[in-house]
């Protein structure tokens, strides 16, 4: 019986480290994408800004 218990508490810490290390990779993609849409702002400000001067 204790080594069932063991068992079933190393699975459940895998588990929550596969989880912890999901999330760290949602949270990159994330800032990775808020940044993309940062930059496209930026470009699109810039682009605006040069058609006014010409």
């Amino acid at each position: 019986m204790p080594d069932l218990i063991h068992d079933l508490v190393n699975d459940r810490i895998q588990t929550l480290h596969r989880e912890a290390e999901e999330q760290r990779l949602i949270m990159r993609v994330t800032r990775v994408q808020r940044a993309r849409r940062g930059v496209k702002r930026a470009n699109e400000r810039l682009h605006r800004a040069l058609n006014r001067q010409f």
